[in-house]
């Protein structure tokens, strides 16, 4: 097949990395849908050579992915909760909100965010297309808008007075099939001197250290500074700072507002510009040597589980993430070789991982038989899940990741 661009519309004909066919990774099945057929798609990610954004080959449609069943809360991760807190306060401060400013997030989830700005008694309204996770933050008193958000609905709401001082999207950027559209209705929604933050994971930070497991269909970009840089030219909106931060395994907060506006551009900006040019980011080559050293760790993997089944040693998996189920899946990995995974999510608890057939356990479990191996698949949130399970390494079990190389962790790391 052929597919143009998302962003500046050539065709791509150069792939960067082929992960087989999957399931969409957050399609948790019920015990009584193990026995029905199960939709795969090809998993695979291509590379503008004109832009250089990086970009799934499209096969499902984001209402597919983004259903009412949709399973991840980000309320989930006691980390996460705490990033959203530093951030709320920070740029509160930082933009002198007050009762009179207007907050808007983009995919708000189940609140995990806006719930600060309600605390203070900043008004805000969240977009999000998923009718689970919008209930859980509509319990917490939070507004939210049920939808897609693009440049039909950013007019909408800007016709119905609600223009924002501050738009926020963590991990969204990521998420959307028209990046362009989406882009456009951060520009709509914005006031003159409104700004945008948006956090995703940096392609960079993928491709040094072999983050093949985060890509699956609901990503349908990976992104650089760089590129987003030429998105947001194009949508009438410029970068003016930016941070480097330690979430997901290495991602980027940029900060964005109306070309015309007068928030002036951070020596940070052009810094990292210049590291991804000096790194290569801009030329194929960069891309080239992936595939092979996605194989090499998935087949580190399967080497270990097989030595660990051959030794007698008893393993399980803790984090029923969307990362976790990528790997699981282009290793081929089923329950022979991995009995259960764990995962603190209610909503994912009783259920079964997508193409794995996994069975999802509560953590207790773990406490009642301690296992040999304790996988960590969500290996950006180990020091959270080993602070959490602290009980097992003193009864002699050790926590393993795969990414970017297999580690058997001890006390120090």
């Amino acid at each position: 097949m052929t597919q143009a661009c998302r962003h500046c519309g050539t065709n791509l004909t150069r792939q960067f990395l082929d992960l087989g066919y999957a399931p969409p990774s957050n399609a948790y099945l019920s015990s009584e849908e193990l026995s029905a057929p199960e939709i795969t798609y090809p998993l695979r990610l291509m590379v503008c050579d004109t832009c250089f954004l990086v970009q799934t080959q499209d096969y499902a449609a984001a209402d597919s992915l983004f259903d009412k069943d949709y399973a991840y809360f980000s309320s989930t991760s006691r980390g996460w909760l705490a990033h959203a807190a530093d951030y709320a306060a920070m740029i509160t401060q930082r933009l002198d909100l007050t009762p009179d400013s207007f907050v808007v997030e983009v995919a708000s989830n189940d609140g995990y965010l806006l719930r600060n700005f309600v605390a203070t008694g900043i008004p805000c309204l969240g977009v999000e297309p998923t009718e689970s996770t919008a209930a859980a933050a509509e319990e917490l008193g939070i507004p939210v808008k049920r939808a897609f958000f693009g440049e039909t609905l950013a007019r909408d709401l800007v016709d119905s007075g609600k223009s924002a001082d501050l738009v926020i999207g963590n991990n969204v950027y990521a998420h959307v099939p028209d990046i362009n559209d989406f882009t456009r209705g951060l520009q709509t929604i914005l006031k003159p001197e409104g700004i945008i933050t948006l956090e995703f994971p940096h392609l960079m930070q993928l491709v040094e250290f072999c983050q093949f497991d985060t890509v699956y269909h609901e990503h349908f970009s990976y992104l650089s500074l760089g590129t987003v840089n030429r998105i947001f030219s194009t949508a009438g909106l410029r970068v003016f700072d930016v941070e480097e931060l330690s979430t997901h395994g290495g991602s980027l907060r940029v900060y964005g507002c109306r070309a015309e506006s007068n928030h002036e551009v951070t020596s940070a900006v052009q810094e990292l510009l210049a590291e991804e040019k000096r790194r290569g980011m801009d030329t194929l080559a960069y891309y080239d040597d992936f595939q092979p050293r996605a194989e090499t760790v998935k087949n580190q993997f399967l080497r270990f589980l097989l030595q660990a089944k051959s030794d007698g040693k008893s393993v399980a998996g803790y984090g029923a993430a969307a990362k976790g189920n990528t790997l699981l899946n282009y290793a081929g990995v089923r329950p022979d070789l991995l009995p259960f995974v764990c995962d603190a999510a209610k909503a994912k608890q009783d259920k079964f991982l997508p193409g794995s057939h996994i069975p999802v356990l509560a953590p207790s479990v773990l406490s009642d038989s301690p296992p040999d191996y304790l996988i960590i698949l969500p290996w950006n949130i180990a020091g959270e899940v080993r602070r959490v399970n602290s009980s097992l390494s003193e009864r002699g079990t050790q926590f393993v990741t795969f990414i970017p190389e297999t580690r058997i962790l001890d006390a120090e790391n």
